[in-house]
């Protein structure tokens, strides 16, 4: 036998030998990087490229332990490398008791709408070659009152439900304010409106009868997109 000392192989060590104690009694074993996109994933509906370039290289590099961390806790690490996105989901199994940690929460009707309409144009800049999209306050007020009943007569509520969808689509980063009352479109819209659900709003705005939604895609050449539980 080789004694231990001899060894011809090399023996690494593992992550939890690492001295990693960022704090007075930390127990922890992620260097910080990886400690703090774990956070921050937790923390936001989404993670991208675009706005934390150093957590998403960070996310990369730590990808296979951060996906484990998460698994302990029945959450899926979905990492988007096309869209440089991403965000988790939570685990459902047929036959485990599982505690729910992400809540549904479905945007509102007005959100909808307006997550429909931000997408068509993302999807028809992106078709032609457009580095990014953008829209204006007023033309997703023009578009969203389209779907009123013809009897409606509050109108101040309605642009007032109109102007907190779109905050709410901003709080989200699915819109970014550039100046005011215009709006660049963020590329995570493909992922939080996926082209199964985009079908089936298309399919029920042109039901409507309304007409404000003839100029809609049904975006048939968009692959389908994992859908997002909401944290």
């Amino acid at each position: 036998m080789t004694d231990a000392g001899e060894g011809t192989f090399v023996e690494t060590a593992a992550i939890e030998d690492d001295d990693a104690a960022l704090f007075a009694g930390d127990s922890g074993v992620l260097p910080f990087e990886a400690r703090r996109v774990l956070a921050l994933v937790m923390q936001r509906r989404y993670l991208s490229a675009a706005e934390h370039p150093a957590e998403w290289t960070a996310l990369l590099a730590h990808q296979q332990v951060l996906s484990s961390r998460l698994h302990d806790l029945f959450v899926e690490l979905v990492v988007d490398r096309d869209y440089e996105i991403a965000y988790k989901r939570q685990v459902r199994s047929d036959g485990l008791a599982i505690p729910v940690l992400l809540r549904d929460e479905p945007f509102k009707r007005v959100e909808t709408l307006l997550m429909l309409y931000v997408r068509n144009r993302y999807h028809q800049e992106q078709g032609a070659g457009h580095p990014a999209a953008y829209v204006d306050a007023e033309e997703m007020t023009d578009y969203a009152l389209g779907f009123l009943a013809h009897d409606e007569t509050n109108l101040a509520a309605r642009h007032r439900e109109i102007e907190n969808a779109v905050a709410a689509l901003v709080r989200e980063r699915v819109l970014e304010e550039v100046a005011t009352g215009r709006y660049r479109v963020g590329a995570v819209v493909e992922i939080l409106l996926p082209v199964d659900r985009l079908r089936e709003l298309t399919a029920w705005l042109r039901g409507t009868g309304t007409g404000a939604a003839d100029g809609a895609d049904a975006g048939t050449d968009h692959r389908p997109d994992e859908t997002q539980e909401i944290a």
